[in-house]
């Protein structure tokens, strides 16, 4: 009766089996742990213990969580590139922390000395531990899966039998058996040595060199970037360049000749939002209908910006990121002359579009007796106004459009040359126009209506018309895409390396000492898995139909046609 044996032994070799040693090798290009060995005393001794340490996983594991833990300040602290006015506000608030932060360059994170000490030195680690690595497995795909061991009982997965069939029939059915199952097969001696599950290396690997492309790139992205925003009045354009924006701020190597040139004017802008039920005032549309240009000579071309779908040109991308109104307003002096008529930017309180800015008219007024004089008026706008709620707007529509307005007469504080705020009415040097009464001179206007100024100062009108104004980032992010496909390549090959698994296996076949025919079959894995004896079986079964098991001398033939198919369980550690 044909005999099915399985094998729980250790999965680890006794220590004089080199043979099995050498064939569980280069499962993984994971370079092999030394004995620590002191390094020799001397410059060129140190640096190799250094540069072991460096590019040491566990290091480089070290490096990328610091590097992690790095990051968290730039989130929670506010940052100098980001915004200026939240670090100066921080400073105010935290007298005794601010200094501190300074020296530890907390506001200034991803630019600090130690953050790109750290970055640098990930990045050399990386390297360090991919391109020895690389070639080791370059070697191994070139080479062959090793032999088998003299001992195959030895390997956790393992079974045998008996078989009438020649021990060449059997290599060869067992070689073409194992290479339709792509593996990598080849004979050696009296058995078949076969290997499969590169894919896990290569992912492994491809992980590894991801990172080194995701932090070239967003350090090439930072180095390079530029981001800058402009608030465009319907009717107004845009030119590209460092003067045109309202702020603008880059990375240290960026230079005024990166600007991608192109210009565009706002045609129209159209926003729609919800009339009624719980989302009642919540945009549904919003678009800028402009025309561009790109060069000194490209023809005009139109196109729409919506929210999410910027206009890109060259390496620049036009993102409309916020709305608002600008009134149209007219101020003439005591004589009826104009000396003020534009559309006045308002910049949105909430999401409704309670707006509020300054009008400020800076040369071309003389007040009643003649004298030179600037006028500053403080605006309040409500695009839906509901009578009782001066305070805010009730929709963000125009639907009942009144601008509030305070007028003012004096120095403006322009001319010294200190800059400031065109949204902020600087009130240092101003005198408050006052009523009959001695009160403020404060009134609300709808479009079409005038204020008048006392004693004969002028008129202010607020005109019918009601612009609309977009304002838009115009941001350069070079590397984005190689940050992209970077992260990508990053998932794909962690998932490779977490659940391919890298095995082998071989099948002996070699006449016994009573003349029939023991074929051996074995598998190891990179790591205990209930996968290698799983496989090993289904493929024990399939040659076993090919060389059926032949009867022991003692045994009934009877008893041996109804044998079983081999089985191969895993061994002890496996199960556990």
């Amino acid at each position: 009766m044909s005999e099915t044996k399985t094998s729980a032994p250790d999965s680890t070799p006794a220590a004089g089996d080199e043979d099995l040693g050498a064939a569980g090798s280069q499962l993984s290009t994971a370079p092999a742990e030394d004995a620590p060995n002191l390094p020799s005393l001397g410059v060129i001794g140190w640096a190799r213990w250094f540069w072991r340490q460096l590019t040491s996983m566990r290091v480089a594991l070290l490096l990328l969580l610091l590097l992690s833990l790095g990051a968290i300040p730039g989130s929670l602290i506010p940052q100098t590139g980001i915004d200026e006015t939240k670090v100066a506000e921080f400073r105010k608030a935290h007298e005794t922390l601010a200094p501190i932060y300074d020296k530890l360059g907390l506001f200034n994170v991803y630019s600090s000395v130690w953050f790109s000490a750290i970055y640098i030195l990930l990045f050399v680690s990386l390297i360090g531990c991919i391109v020895p690595r690389t070639w080791q497995f370059v070697g191994q795909l070139r080479g062959r899966p090793p032999g088998a061991p003299k001992r195959l009982t030895r390997l956790p997965a393992y079974t045998t039998w008996r078989t009438d069939a020649e021990p060449e029939q059997v290599r060869e059915a067992a070689l073409a058996l194992l290479k339709k199952r792509r593996f990598r097969a080849h004979l050696t001696g009296d058995a078949v040595a076969a290997e499969k599950g590169y894919l896990r290396e290569v992912g492994n690997l491809a992980f590894h060199i991801a990172l080194i492309v995701m932090l070239t790139a967003f350090a090439w992205g930072q180095l390079f970037k530029s981001e800058g925003n402009k608030l465009v009045v319907e009717g107004d354009g845009f030119s590209n360049t460092l003067t045109q924006y309202d702020d603008f701020k880059s990375g240290s190597l960026f230079t005024q000749d990166d600007l991608d040139p192109f210009s565009f004017n706002l045609k129209n802008f159209t926003g729609t939002y919800e009339a009624s039920g719980p989302n009642k005032g919540t945009p549904r549309i919003y678009k800028a209908d402009i025309s561009y240009s790109v060069g000194a000579d490209g023809k005009d071309a139109k196109t729409t910006i919506k929210v999410n779908e910027p206009l890109e040109i060259g390496d620049s991308k036009v993102y409309l990121v916020s709305h608002g109104y600008a009134p149209v307003i007219t101020i003439r002096d005591g004589k009826g002359n104009i000396v003020y008529r534009d559309a006045v930017p308002l910049l949105p309180l909430d999401g409704n579009v309670t707006s509020t800015g300054a009008i400020k008219v800076m040369d071309g007024y003389r007040n009643a007796k003649g004298e030179r004089e600037q006028l500053g008026f403080q605006a309040f706008f409500l695009p839906t106004y509901v009578k009782g709620n001066e305070l805010a707007s009730q929709f963000p529509a125009l639907l009942n459009p009144v601008i509030n307005l305070e007028a003012y007469h004096g120095d403006l504080g322009v001319d010294a040359g200190i800059p400031q705020s065109v949204y902020q009415l600087n009130k240092k040097n101003l005198k408050g126009f006052k009523d009959a009464k001695g009160a403020q001179v404060r009134e609300n206007l709808k479009p079409g209506e005038s204020m008048k100024l006392p004693n004969g100062a002028g008129t202010v009108t607020f005109e019918k018309e009601i612009k609309e104004w977009a304002g838009f980032q115009v941001a350069r992010q070079p590397g984005s895409g190689w940050a992209l496909a970077g992260s990508l390549a990053a998932i794909f090959g962690l998932a490779a390396s977490l659940f391919i698994q890298r095995r082998r296996v071989w099948v002996r076949a070699a006449t016994g000492s009573d003349g029939v025919t023991v074929v051996e079959m074995a598998g190891l894995g990179r790591s205990e898995s209930a996968k290698v004896p799983e496989e090993l079986g289904d493929l024990a079964g399939i040659l076993y139909e090919q060389a059926p098991g032949a009867p022991d001398a003692e045994d009934d033939p009877a008893e041996s046609e109804a044998s079983p198919d081999p089985q191969v369980v895993p061994a002890e550690g496996a199960e556990k």
